[in-house]
């Protein structure tokens, strides 16, 4: 399969793709681009290379646009360079030295792939060609039957080529493939008939329904997965993930070799904590069945740890969806002023270009000299005019959007700040500022959901817990101690100063754990928020430049028009 040539491996480099293009493109157009510097690679839709003895493939990056590459009958050995080809829709590798398939991972527009005739033993790395419609392997090295299962997963292949492989010399070849992939209309260049894809699926009917079942499985559990990262995406979203559940309590736990030893600690795994200063235990919006509160329920450290957690997680998830509204209204109220805005100077062109036609058809009509110099300055001015006209349109608009986004921005700030509020304060808001109350407006919800509070938590934690060890470390001296510690829990009860360092260590890696977290939270919120604003001007920006220059452009056309006409005229 290997092909030799009499000239030397060449390089794809911008004198073979500028020559390519300028004699695949039309003589008039393409192929005086090509001899220009520079040439719009960006804006080439088909590219053929095909017998160029080509070793690699290289330098296509700028070349976004295309949409078919021919590259066969050369010598290329692996697949690659392809990654910004993105629109690519049918590719031709075949005869050459390929090996492997690989590099295809972004060309999820490809429908049609030719591999024929290279050495590739094995058919896989094809996942993201979800538009594969037609495939081409003929004379390559597969020889095993099960292979050809990987292709159930492409719902749109219709056609495909097998044949000079070692696999098409199985004498079920064709049952298993129609059994196997029902969908395909063409193999190896001939049209499946009915009857061999219902004989085939009766010969492989209980091997079918089984892959089918497994199938099922991992499709539940693909979809179960794609949700728990939409899912995931949306907390982030709201910078909250991880806060409805025990995470957080979890984390503090998992560097605190100290803390673990000391929930060994008879007493402490039954911990029930009082809630400090009367007030009452926070209870979380939808708390699991286990921490549903109820008039005589008492709770764990950790119990009330996740409460609170799980508060701030609600809470959040209510903010982001007000700060998403915001947006939304924000981003309403300045298509529907951008609109009005265009129609208006869309009405005042379409008077214009009336009187436009009407005034260059007098100036041709008109054989007196001085009348034409006349009507010349007199179509001028409404050149000038106009331009007044739509600049004055686009500094309203500006300043309208100038007002807009002043107020989304004070809007947006308030809404974030409140939110960074409540989440740190120890005593947060009932009511935010733009009139709109929050979740914490609800009596029972007060004092429990802020990182104060699992800061208070930790703190109360800490002192019911530094209790406990002194008075085992008392009852140990005095040997009144009835429970045998483990050895390395026993090791922190030499003196007073060690378990007290020792609890030590453990609160403050659990107020550290705490602390990240708020500062990550309200870090992330803050950049959102600035970086939201950041491209909300520069792209207004953008707009009105763009504007402007599409006003500028106008009327310099039509302002060409009229001097074309008036030098013509003259020099009659």
């Amino acid at each position: 399969m290997n092909r030799l040539y009499d000239m030397e491996p060449r390089v794809m480099d911008d004198e073979m793709l500028k020559l390519a293009v300028g004699q695949q493109g039309p003589q008039e157009e393409a192929g005086q681009l090509a001899k220009q510097e520079g040439i719009p690679f960006k804006d080439v839709l088909s590219l053929q290379l095909d017998f160029q003895n080509i070793l690699r493939i290289d330098n296509l990056w700028q070349f976004e646009s295309l949409r078919k590459l021919q590259l066969d009958n050369n010598i290329i050995e692996k697949i690659e360079g392809l990654e910004n080809l993105t629109h690519l829709v049918w590719l031709d590798l075949s005869f050459n030295n390929i090996e492997a398939i690989e590099g295809l991972d972004t060309l999820v527009n490809l429908e049609d792939l030719s591999l024929f005739n290279n050495r590739i033993s094995k058919i896989d790395s094809l996942d993201a060609l979800v538009k594969l419609q037609v495939l081409s392997l003929g004379n390559n090295h597969i020889g095993n039957m099960m292979n050809i299962i990987y292709l159930r997963r492409f719902k749109a292949l219709r056609t495909l080529s097998l044949s000079g492989n070692p696999v098409a010399e199985n004498e079920d070849y064709k049952m298993f493939i129609c059994a196997y992939l029902p969908d395909l209309v063409y193999l190896d260049f001939r049209r499946l008939d009915d009857h061999m894809k219902e004989l085939a699926e009766m010969k492989h009917q209980y091997s079918i329904d089984e892959l089918k079942h497994r199938e099922n499985l991992m499709q539940a559990q693909l979809e179960d997965e794609q949700a728990r990262r939409e899912e995931l995406e949306e907390h982030k979203a709201a910078f909250v993930e991880q806060l409805n559940g025990t995470f957080l309590f979890d984390s503090m736990y998992a560097e605190d070799m100290e803390g673990s030893k000391l929930s060994n600690l008879p007493g402490v795994g039954e911990l029930l904590e009082t809630y400090p200063s009367g007030q009452p235990t926070p209870q979380a919006v939808h708390p699991p069945r286990q921490l549903q509160p109820s008039l005589t329920a008492s709770f764990t450290y950790k119990d009330k740890f996740v409460i609170i957690c799980l508060n701030i997680f609600e809470y959040g998830l209510k903010q982001q969806e007000k700060r998403k509204a915001e947006l939304e209204t924000f981003m309403e109220c300045v298509q529907e002023a951008i609109q009005e805005n265009q129609e208006q100077g869309k009405l005042k062109i379409a008077k214009f270009e009336e009187k436009h036609l009407l005034s260059l058809n007098a100036i041709r009509e008109e054989s007196e000299l001085s009348n034409i110099e006349t009507k010349i300055v007199e179509h001028s001015e409404d050149i000038t005019a106009l331009l007044n006209v739509l600049m004055t349109l686009e500094m309203q608009l500006v300043e309208q959007l100038e007002e807009t986004i002043n107020m989304f921005e004070r809007n947006i700030i308030d809404l974030v700040g409140l939110f960074v509020e409540n989440v740190q304060s120890l005593y947060p808001f009932l009511e935010d500022p733009l009139g709109r109350h929050s979740c914490l407006a609800r009596p029972w919800l007060n004092s429990g959901c802020t990182m104060a509070q699992c800061r208070d938590l930790e703190n109360h934690h800490h002192e019911k817990l530094l209790e406990i060890a002194i008075n085992i470390l008392e009852k140990m001296v005095k040997g009144e101690m009835d429970e045998d510690l483990p050895d390395d829990l026993r090791s922190l009860f030499i003196d007073k100063d060690t378990i007290v360092n020792a609890v030590g260590a453990s609160h403050d890696i659990h107020l550290l754990k705490i602390d990240n977290r708020e500062d990550e939270l309200v870090t992330r919120v803050n950049s959102w928020c600035t970086h939201l604003l950041d491209k909300i001007h520069k792209d207004e920006i953008m707009r009105n430049r763009k504007r402007v220059k599409e006003i500028n452009q106008y009327i310099d056309h039509v302002q060409s028009e009229l001097d074309s006409l008036e030098y013509g005229d003259l020099l009659d």
